[in-house]
């Protein structure tokens, strides 16, 4: 068996991707670099190589099935048999529905969630005959809690989740031991925010609070190495996960007045840039967007999940010392009161004491 995991990460060109690319090369992965933009994978790759591992370059549109099966394929040629295939391709539009143009609707809808089932029927091609392997889907808060001017994009991560959970029935029932899990994101500071098309009158940004995208790539990393069905990331994809079940009316409500407002800058947007929603942007965009000072580098919730056996195993040994401490005191408090009974009482009382000899024990002694 070789010593390290064989690995697929679309959109492995910038952002959330890129940052688990860095992540899995740390631990000496060999990987299958797929994204639309050359520029870009070639510096993923080149820093692969640099921190140890293997990259193989394969530019391909997640849209569109046949060019992920090829990648597939060619993966397994030149690296090895597939041990994690992480669907996390991406694109978006910041727009209000009504002004949405079907085209546009469908192309988020192509990449984000079609990608992910593409990705999927790929990787189980090749891991299902061997009986093994590992799909992380990249989801998000907005799987559950959707948000507006985003319609495209939540609609395809419920999308993901649904479809999802369906295939991990099937694969139960057929009894293949494949592990399917989500890794559900809070708002990340990526460089999306710097290409995605929108309409909004102000440039787009994440939702506070924001977190570094290396947050996400360990958490993708631990989620690829762990049975876990779900895995929430971060104290705000709790919050709205949980408030989207219990008070969804009163969500609708507050993100009618305030959803508008916390996605965008007070930088007015002439919408004259470039976007990528149909073809790459030239160029290397990295992991980082520009809202690295309000970002977040850790996550103590994800910490605690991630660490929640041995928090269980601390709690049961904290519960069983003070357990433990509480009888010993017990038994001490029993044994002075019995000290006591024994020797003081029957002074009282006028009674032999039980420990103090006879008389005739004495005289017996004497």
């Amino acid at each position: 068996m070789p010593s390290h995991n064989v690995v697929v990460i679309t959109g492995a060109s910038a952002g959330i991707g890129r940052a688990t690319v860095r992540e899995f090369a740390k631990h000496g992965a060999h990987i299958g670099l797929l994204a639309r933009g050359a520029l870009g994978l070639e510096a993923a790759r080149e820093e692969v190589e640099r921190l140890g591992g293997r990259a193989l370059v394969i530019p391909a549109d997640v849209s569109n099935y046949d060019q992920v099966e090829s990648a597939a394929g060619e993966v397994e040629r030149k690296l090895g048999p597939i041990d994690i295939w992480i669907n996390n391709a991406m694109v978006s539009v910041f727009s209000r529905f009504g002004q949405m143009q079907a085209a546009e609707f469908r192309r988020v809808t192509e990449v984000t969630y079609l990608g992910a089932v593409h990705g999927t029927m790929a990787a189980l091609r090749f891991m299902a005959p061997r009986n093994r392997g590992t799909i992380v889907q990249v989801g998000s808060a907005l799987a559950y809690r959707s948000i507006p001017l985003q319609s495209a994009y939540c609609g395809a991560k419920h999308a993901i989740r649904g479809f999802t959970d369906s295939i991990r029935s099937e694969l139960l029932h057929d009894g293949i031991d494949i592990h399917l899990t989500t890794v559900h994101l809070p708002a990340l500071n990526t460089p999306q925010f710097e290409w995605v098309k929108s309409r909004l009158p102000c440039k787009p940004q994440p939702v506070p609070p924001i977190f570094q995208p290396e947050v996400a790539a360990r958490a993708i990393y631990w989620a690829a190495h762990h049975r876990r069905r779900e895995l929430y990331v971060g104290f705000p994809t709790v919050k709205a996960i949980v408030a989207g079940k219990i008070i969804p009316g009163y969500l609708d409500r507050y993100l009618a007045e305030h959803g508008y407002q916390v996605q965008q800058t007070d930088e007015p947007d002439d919408h004259n840039g470039p976007h990528n929603l149909w073809n790459a942007l030239p160029g290397d965009f990295g992991a980082h967007g520009r809202f690295g000072r309000q970002s977040r580098r850790r996550s103590w919730q994800l910490w605690l999940t991630t660490h929640r056996a041995w928090l269980g195993s601390a709690a049961i040994g904290a519960a069983a010392a003070a357990i433990g401490a509480y009888t010993i005191r017990r038994w001490s408090s029993t044994q002075s009161s019995s000290g006591l009974v024994r020797t003081v009482l029957p002074r009282v009382l006028k009674w032999p004491a039980r420990d103090a000899p006879s008389a005739s024990s004495k005289r017996e002694t004497g």
